[in-house]
């Protein structure tokens, strides 16, 4: 299955760039999201064409299982091929609300059972050996242990990290200002020893870092002065665990899940704790948008290891 080539019918591909644009102005979808929808309807695309169909219409619910077994065959995960009925039976819908086809046979097909897998969760004696790995005395020791911590602290996603600017931290109030999955704003509460990591690293690293002839706005820069990328991160994570001898399988968003199961162990309650998250499954965010935020930071105060 390769990407979209030149040579396929139009009939097929003039309605997947118009709904990609729907996708980003009005369903706010993220820029991450919209590439992989992208992704998933091209390779459908790719098969409609390779078995010679070249209308929506002529498409019956045969082909959607064939393409699926396909995919099944080819050695994809439950949750991947998942990931693509969630993508085209969106696309389908879009086609069927623009009139585009007569019938929606994907409402027909059901989403392969997937194993939900535990994720793999670091104790609070495991996230002290990480920071404490952390040379603090370089300039890259001190952006280092203000992200892992700031990570930790807060339980952000990667992609919120990594977008982090000075502005959004509000070192008084004790919260940082995140735009998270489909450009949504929410605070959140940080603990002090981040916020005086963050305050070190502005002060006396970032300047170092950047260099006096770029500009950038983002907080956690490389060691050129460039924004830091998730490939880059994940490195300097797998440094520190290395070094502080840890056996697990731990990634950027290992420190997330870990930020939510110590608040859950010590007692939080269970919808600040998805409010903290940025939970963006509108079935389970609806319950807990009027939660007040000075009782989220009080929730904060009162569970978090490192508050």
């Amino acid at each position: 299955m390769e990407s979209v080539r030149n040579s396929l019918p139009q009939s097929l591909t003039k309605h997947v760039k118009n709904y990609l644009y729907y996708c980003q102005l009005e369903k706010g979808l993220s820029e991450n999201t919209i590439a992989s929808y992208k992704n998933d309807i091209e390779k459908f695309i790719n098969y409609l064409n390779d078995n010679n169909i070249i209308n929506y219409n002529n498409i019956d619910l045969k082909i959607f299982e064939s393409f699926f077994n396909e995919l099944f065959e080819i050695g994809l995960s439950n949750s991947t091929r998942t990931r693509y009925l969630s993508s085209i039976r969106e696309y389908f819908k879009y086609l069927s609300y623009k009139s585009i086809i007569d019938i929606n046979h994907t409402e027909r097909i059901d989403l392969p059972k997937s194993k939900r897998s535990i994720p793999e969760v670091l104790t609070v004696h495991e996230i002290d050996k990480i920071l404490s790995s952390i040379d603090i005395y370089t300039n890259l020791g001190k952006r280092d242990i203000a992200m892992i911590s700031t990570l930790y602290s807060s339980g952000l996603r990667v992609s919120e990290l990594l977008t982090l600017k000075e502005r959004d931290i509000y070192f008084d109030e004790g919260i940082i200002r995140i735009f998270g999955k489909g450009s949504k704003e929410r605070l959140v509460p940080i603990g002090k020893e981040a916020l005086n990591n963050i305050n070190i690293y502005i002060s006396e690293s970032r300047p170092t870092l950047l260099k006096n002839d770029t500009e950038n706005e983002f907080l956690f820069l490389n060691s050129r002065g460039n924004s830091l990328s998730r490939m880059g991160l994940w490195k300097i994570i797998d440094k520190y665990v290395n070094y502080a001898n840890i056996n697990k399988d731990v990634h950027p968003h290992t420190f997330r899940h870990s930020f939510a199961t110590h608040l859950l162990e010590g007692g939080a309650d269970l919808r600040a704790v998805q409010e903290m998250l940025g939970h963006s499954d509108i079935s389970t965010t609806q319950i807990y948008t009027h939660i007040d935020k000075e009782f989220i930071k009080e929730v904060y105060r009162t569970y978090h290891p490192r508050s």
